[in-house]
């Protein structure tokens, strides 16, 4: 599996928008020279990250963008769905058609794949993204086994 583009992209500006946290307001354009994106990118995903109530927009002199709720409580989860949508591996799950589907044997595990990978993701907050990998290790969950 592998995250497209443009979910990437949504990743790497939100952690750009996450070290403007205590100093107020960044504008797209900001994020698209910090992070080395190109605007029009940048402002497709401010919308759409804007639109999921990640990012906020103030307007006015001293408007820009900010987080819309503390970086701790913003994941990559939540950073993925609000681009690409809905997490799943298998798109039988939420399309719920497919010329197999007959004969498939996985269709009901993968529901619990896809909340098992989604899981996964929102254990990882922007204050982890943000941080040095050695300094702060994303606690282990214990699994029963």
């Amino acid at each position: 599996m592998r995250l497209s583009n443009l979910a990437d992209y949504a990743v790497i500006t939100m952690c750009q928008a996450a070290t403007h946290c205590g100093d107020g307001r960044v504008s797209a354009a900001e994020l698209a020279s910090e992070t080395g994106l190109p605007v029009p990118t940048v402002q497709r995903l401010v919308s759409r990250l804007t639109s999921a109530g990640l990012l906020r927009s103030v307007r006015g002199a001293r408007g820009g963008l900010q987080l819309g709720r503390p970086a701790a409580a913003i994941t990559v989860a939540d950073i993925v769905e609000a681009v690409e949508g809905p997490i799943a591996l298998a798109s039988c799950v939420e399309e719920g058609t497919c010329d197999l589907e007959p004969h498939c044997l996985m269709k009901p595990h993968w529901p619990l794949i896809n909340q098992k990978l989604r899981g996964a993701l929102a254990e990882v907050n922007l204050n982890h993204l943000r941080a040095s990998p050695a300094n702060t290790p994303i606690p282990a969950k214990e699994h029963a086994v």
